[in-house]
């Protein structure tokens, strides 16, 4: 048995489905998704635009909470919180990665990746040196001071990547982070993940792109609101 098959899971889903409403129209976005992920895994989740999967990711995320069907993250049950719980859970146990990086353009970096710590609450001096060794880990420690606009796309996904891991997250929730770099860039920011992976750290990218959901362990397809290939190896 691997170190992941026997690690507790972080994500369960059991019967999950989510319906939008307006007025007398209800669209069905997920109908029925049971899915686990066991904490060090690196999963990519692909479909095609209106799949269902940035529905699933807004749900993973707690961006968004299920219309049925129960979502336990880190042995939380999710459904069962309300809006400030629901803030509470997302700062603590989920780094996002966003497409479009969302950085501050008038921040630093290290201003950029200690934004999780001023919510949490944390302290000026330790904010700072946490950042700082954020940004070090993603091969950054010279960019402290740089703003976004005299980074680099791949470096700006770097910093991103620093605010996700500066909390300490159970999971790195990534959705198309590389829809906004070149080659070269995307072969960098894959390459940080698996470096994190690689050291333990629990993945899961949202994709629509089959040469970017390779570079996971496991690819999970997801169509018209439904899990199709829950279990593939992503090869």
């Amino acid at each position: 048995m691997s170190a992941e098959q026997s690690a507790p899971p972080v994500i369960e889903l059991s019967g999950v489905r989510k319906t939008y409403r307006s007025g007398a129209i209800e669209f069905e976005a997920l109908r029925g998704i049971d899915l686990e992920i066991r904490g060090g895994e690196y999963v990519a989740i692909m479909g095609p635009s209106g799949s269902g999967k940035s529905t699933l990711m807004n749900v993973l995320g707690c961006l968004d909470v299920v219309t049925a069907g129960s979502y336990r993250l880190a042995g939380e049950d999710v459904e069962e919180l309300d809006e400030a719980e629901l803030a509470r859970i997302r700062n603590r146990e989920i780094g996002f990665v966003f497409q479009g990086f969302n950085l501050l353009p008038s921040l630093s970096a290290w201003r950029n990746v200690e934004l999780p710590l001023v919510y949490a609450g944390v302290g000026k001096e330790e904010r700072r040196e946490r950042a700082a060794l954020a940004l070090e880990r993603v091969g950054l420690g010279d960019k402290l001071d740089n703003r976004p606009g005299e980074l680099s796309g791949g470096q700006q996904q770097r910093v991103a990547v620093a605010r996700a891991l500066v909390g300490e997250p159970t999971m790195i929730l990534a959705d198309e982070p590389t829809g906004n770099l070149d080659s070269v860039s995307t072969a960098d920011v894959l390459g940080l993940f698996q470096e994190l992976n690689d050291a333990g750290r629990t993945i899961v990218l949202i994709t629509h792109e089959l040469e970017v959901a390779q570079h996971a362990s496991r690819l999970v397809r997801v169509k018209d609101g439904l899990i199709v290939e829950p279990s593939a190896v992503a090869a």
